[in-house]
């Protein structure tokens, strides 16, 4: 019988871990983070992070219950019960012209819960990031200033342009995947949204009676999105199959309520600013922002319990991006990815790591950035355990994933900025027969 206890128990703690993880705060340090809304982030929990990224031609690779966000057809493979939660924490070094910095990030990453709702169908519901803003850097130019500015002679100062960026957009959704023989389809309904600040100061810290600008450009955002997918399975000998993937993610409409305020103040004696003496301008409107047509591709091959590799390949539309009616200035996007697991052996007793999953992966990503005619590329390696926490109970099975991912964007060329990162990705997983229903003679 359905158990109403921890039907309850799972809603409360799904409502905390949903509003935990939405996106509230900057979570990323990238100064590439500045263009379009924000650094997109694909849906992957630490289980397909740990594979190179690979997720739309990834199916049930054991005897465990994982959730695939990328691919919906996937959640047909679930007969247990399934939640998962997740953190995400990064390192990234930045460096240019000789010289870096390092910074580090944290966030609850992700919740995800699935429920069988027949013996080839189940429906899902979670939280994910969908983009992160974060950056503060600043440049400084040598200007001339007349005395109209100065309040006497012409000079010349050093001026400081500061750029300021913090928020993101998460992405709620709730999705329903079938299976028929060797067909699995399925499909996501995602809610958008979130709120995001960019600033934009020009100082002049050596002219304390200059007046210095500041811009302020703030933008809330809401909408639906879709995905859907689908996986075919061939059969082959002694327990090997083949499965072909495909997953999409349509060019929907979100809406915006954007907040544009330029204002102006000057510097007090210790260099600090002093409260804003004037605003030159502000508007409050409405607006749209399209999101790009996405598709992937995937193949993977696996026996069953034992191991599985395969490939992926991404590509996306953000040349058609606009925000509020202007073209993004973005370009189209490709992503490779190749990927593996194994699992020595899933029956072992003697042994606890033969029953753990190894995972590895590698991915290029030509990105939709494109700075001073660089186009700036992204390349990672990832490796991962899966290992599962021994517990008596017949009815409930636990697994810890954690994934750890090196890489670096961006280039030196053109006076760019390259970006050296980690990512440590720990996921907590949990299968249970708690909407089980039993028969009686």
């Amino acid at each position: 019988m359905i158990n109403y206890s921890k039907l309850f128990i799972l809603l409360i703690l799904s409502t905390i871990a949903l509003g935990a993880a939405a996106q509230t705060s900057a979570t990323t340090s990238s100064p590439y983070s500045k263009y379009g809304f924000g650094l997109y982030q694909e849906p992957l929990l630490p289980q397909n992070s740990a594979l190179g990224g690979l997720g739309t031609a990834v199916g049930k690779t054991g005897g465990f219950n994982d959730i695939n966000i990328v691919n919906p057809a996937t959640y047909s493979n679930i007969n247990l019960t399934t939640i998962d939660m997740g953190a995400f924490i990064n390192s990234t070094t930045l460096s240019q012209n000789s010289v870096s910095q390092t910074s580090g990030n944290f966030r609850l990453n992700h919740v995800a819960i699935a429920i069988p709702t027949g013996k080839h169908a189940a429906f899902s519901f979670g939280l994910t990031p969908y983009a992160d803003l974060g950056y503060n850097y600043t440049k400084t130019a040598l200007v001339k200033l007349n005395n109209s500015a100065t309040g006497g002679v012409d000079t010349t100062t050093t001026a400081s342009y500061m750029y300021t960026g913090e928020g993101g957009l998460s992405k709620g959704y709730i999705g329903y995947g079938i299976g028929l023989k060797n067909l699995h389809v399925g499909v996501n309904v995602a809610y958008i949204f979130g709120n995001e600040k960019q600033y934009r100061t020009t100082q002049f810290t050596d002219l304390p009676s200059v007046l210095n600008t500041s811009i302020e450009n703030s933008m809330s955002v809401g909408g639906l999105n879709y995905d859907y997918g689908l996986q075919y399975e061939i059969p082959l000998k002694q327990d090997a199959r083949i499965t072909l993937g495909y997953s999409g993610s349509a060019s929907t409409m979100l809406s915006t309520n954007a907040k544009f305020v330029t204002s102006q103040y000057t510097l007090s004696t210790d260099g600090t600013p002093n409260t804003a003496l004037d605003s030159l301008r502000s508007e409050q409107t409405d607006g749209k922002i399209k999101l790009p047509l996405i598709n992937r591709f995937g193949i993977t091959y696996q026996k069953d319990n034992k191991f599985m590799i395969g490939a992926e390949y991404k590509m996306a539309s953000w040349s058609d991006v606009t925000i509020n009616g202007t073209n993004a200035g973005l370009q189209n996007s490709q992503t490779f990815a190749l990927g593996g697991q194994i699992t020595p052996n899933i029956n072992s007793i003697g042994s606890y790591w033969a029953v753990v999953d190894y995972r590895f992966g590698v991915n290029y990503d030509k990105t939709y950035i494109n700075v001073n005619g660089t186009d700036i590329t992204q390349y990672g390696a990832s490796i991962g355990l899966g290992m599962p926490i021994p517990n008596s109970s017949r009815t409930s099975f636990y697994k810890i994933n954690f994934t750890v991912e090196a890489g670096q964007r961006g280039s030196l060329q053109n006076n760019l900025v390259r970006e050296t990162f980690f990512n440590f990705r720990l996921g907590f997983t949990i299968n249970d027969k708690w909407f089980q229903k039993f028969k009686f003679d």
